[in-house]
């Protein structure tokens, strides 16, 4: 995937891909998918529609001439038998068609889902935090997640224009031998209640943008409330009535947008059904007027008046396939913006960090010769009004434990996202040996990080797969020996299913849920299993007290060994032993050294250590003079 230069994402209400273009976006699709049958199915039963609807158009006149000219009975029943044979033969044959159709149909929108889900995967990081992207994703899924979204009911649509198109053709040659005027009126008539309806249909496009705030508002809520872990806030806290007073005034608010979408749509159906009146009344008065004037005989005036009635179906066909086609390529232009959506990083295009680092990084898991450096980095998030980190620069050596230290919100998780490559830098560069990581293959960077962040990705699987990270091919004596490394072994081994105990409750009946200090091991044993040259760990600590997290981060510090190491920590005393502190204070380095070095600077290290140790030795006196009441803990 490049990286593509432009403006991120501008508004707009104009569709980027046009009906003619979402249409063969689908074809090709389908044909690339190997699923070539939905095309031919749909040529297949668009042909045997019009064939069926020519066997009901001529059998009555025919029937009625034979009448006329005083066939004989045996012949008059051939004909009938003739027309009854041919019309069940194109019916079984159309009902066979349409009932093998459904499962290539279905494949193709599942392969529309599969690139949506794709996209959201592997979007370069600052698309997930953009709202815009967030609300076309949103959309887009809308396209594909039933059999009547877009991304399926288009054959529907495809098969009924097509065959709308034969039948019109073949009656357009039939109607021109008894006057032109009337297909001209009809055409007139169906044409104005198409540009009408277009018009309208386009309505819920146009408010494409404010639907989709309100369905991730419901989302969200209906997520939140049934979130296991925010179970116990919502019965201490009583936030249940909040909860439902979010979700019926945003449901309200959702009913109302509804409302409106439809009486706009309401009126457009009226100015159809006008229209349609005109149409059938002049089609009707033009034939009876030729009877009367004794240029029509009764079989070919049945004929001609079903032909004109059947000629205003499938204009009328053509013209509501185009209506239905032009609001399904709406939505699948949606999910094509979503696809195309710009990437800021480089991927596949970007060079491989392999030709970048050679064979620098040896053993696997070693930091080798392998350097990071921020050179002049500032970064600023989209919309706000000053920098979150300024003029940084930072080098983090071969095999060096580095901490990052300082108060919440001074900017040590952004640090992170720009070293992980998560973020670029607004101005400045980060540099992998000497080279500006934009130009790699953000992908080859990522797998040189092992990261423990605040908010575990744990999934509904095993333990094995959580620590191994992959459902196949597994090395089950590596997750054993990273579990022991990591003190969780004797808890894993006393659970039934040791190593194959589920982790989620709500998709596995019987899984287990972890404590936090529990959790915290199993992430560490998933770090050690991946193995890479750079460790880093983003406060995953923060739930801990303070001696349990200065005893983790010992224990990451003694299975790290070989590999550069950024612990992140607000608590200043749970990094001591690092070989470099630096204090980040709004946005800045501030202070720089050991732990010793920045405690003998009596700068604002030490002041913020001082304070925190203060508390610590305060709780312990606490427990000293009232045993067992309480425990103080920062």
């Amino acid at each position: 995937m490049e990286r593509k230069e432009g403006h991120p994402h501008k508004k707009s209400v104009r569709p980027r891909y046009n009906m003619w273009q979402n249409s063969w976006f689908m074809i090709r699709l389908a044909w690339t998918s190997r699923e070539k049958k939905v095309l031919v199915l749909c040529l297949l039963s668009a042909t045997l529609t019009v064939a069926l609807n020519l066997v009901h158009l001529y059998v009555s006149p025919a029937i009625l001439a034979a009448v006329e000219r005083h066939a004989p009975v045996a012949e008059l029943l051939c004909i009938i038998a003739g027309f009854a044979l041919g019309s069940m033969l194109v019916s079984a044959a159309s009902a066979y068609v349409k009932a093998n159709t459904l499962y290539g149909r279905i494949s193709v929108r599942t392969e529309v889902a599969a690139l949506l889900n794709r996209k959201a995967a592997t979007t370069s990081y600052p698309n997930v935090d953009d709202d815009g992207f967030q609300k076309l994703l949103t959309k887009a899924h809308e396209c594909v997640n039933t059999n009547t979204a877009a991304a399926e009911a288009i054959w529907d649509t495809l098969t009924k224009v097509v065959s709308s198109l034969l039948g019109f053709a073949i009656y357009v040659s039939l109607l021109t031998t008894v006057q032109p005027f009337l297909i001209l009126v009809i055409l007139a008539t169906s044409s104005a209640s198409y540009f009408i309806g277009n018009y309208v249909n386009g309505y819920g496009y146009r408010h494409r943008e404010e639907e989709s705030e309100y369905v991730r508002h419901l989302w969200y809520i209906s997520e939140r409330s049934r979130d296991l872990g925010h179970a116990k806030d919502i019965r201490i806290f009583g936030l249940r009535p909040w909860l439902e007073e979010l979700y019926h005034k945003t449901m309200d608010a959702y009913t109302a947008f509804h409302r409106r979408t439809q009486g706009v749509y309401l009126w457009a159906k009226v100015a159809d059904l006008v229209l349609t009146f005109l149409r059938s009344a002049v089609a009707y008065a033009y034939l009876i007027r030729l009877v009367l004037r004794g240029g029509l005989g009764v079989a070919e005036f049945l004929l001609y008046f079903t032909a004109a009635g059947g000629f205003t179906e499938w204009v009328s066909g053509i013209l509501d396939g185009f209506h239905t086609l032009y609001q399904q390529s709406l939505d699948l232009s949606t999910a094509r913006e979503c696809l195309d959506y710009r990437e800021p990083f480089l991927f596949d295009g970007g060079k491989p960090v392999n030709a970048v680092i050679g064979k620098n990084v040896h053993p696997p898991g070693a930091a080798g010769h392998t350097e990071i450096r921020l050179e002049n980095v500032s970064f600023r998030y989209p919309g706000a009004q000053q920098d979150a980190l300024q003029n940084i620069n930072l080098t983090l050596h071969p095999g060096e434990k580095l901490a990052v230290v300082g108060l919440n919100g001074a900017g040590k998780t952004t640090l992170v996202k720009l070293v992980c490559g998560f973020l670029d830098p607004t101005e400045g560069r980060v540099l992998l040996d000497g080279r500006d990581i934009r130009d790699l293959n953000r992908r080859d960077y990522y797998t040189l990080f092992s990261a423990v962040f605040q908010n575990f990705s744990l999934l509904a699987s095993s333990l094995a797969a959580n620590v191994a990270q992959t459902e196949t091919d597994i090395n089950m004596e590596r997750v054993q020996k990273c579990v022991e490394e990591a003190g969780l072994r004797e808890k894993v081994e006393s659970l039934p299913h040791r190593y194959e105990t589920c982790l989620n409750r709500q998709v596995h009946e019987g899984a287990i849920l972890l404590s936090g200090g529990e959790t915290q091991r199993l992430m560490l044993a998933r770090a050690l299993y991946k193995d890479a040259p750079f460790l880093l760990l983003d406060e995953p600590t923060a739930a801990l007290d303070p001696i349990a997290e200065s005893e983790l981060y010992r224990k990451y510090n003694d299975l790290a060994q070989g590999r550069s190491s950024i612990y992140i920590s607000h608590r200043l005393a749970s990094t001591r032993f690092c070989d470099r502190i630096i204090l980040i204070d709004n946005g800045k380095i501030s202070e720089e050294g050991t732990h010793g070095e920045l405690l003998e600077a009596g700068g604002k290290y030490a002041e913020l250590y001082e304070i925190q140790s203060k508390y610590y030795k305060e709780g312990a006196e606490y427990l000293d003079n009232e045993e067992g009441k309480a425990i103080i803990l920062v």
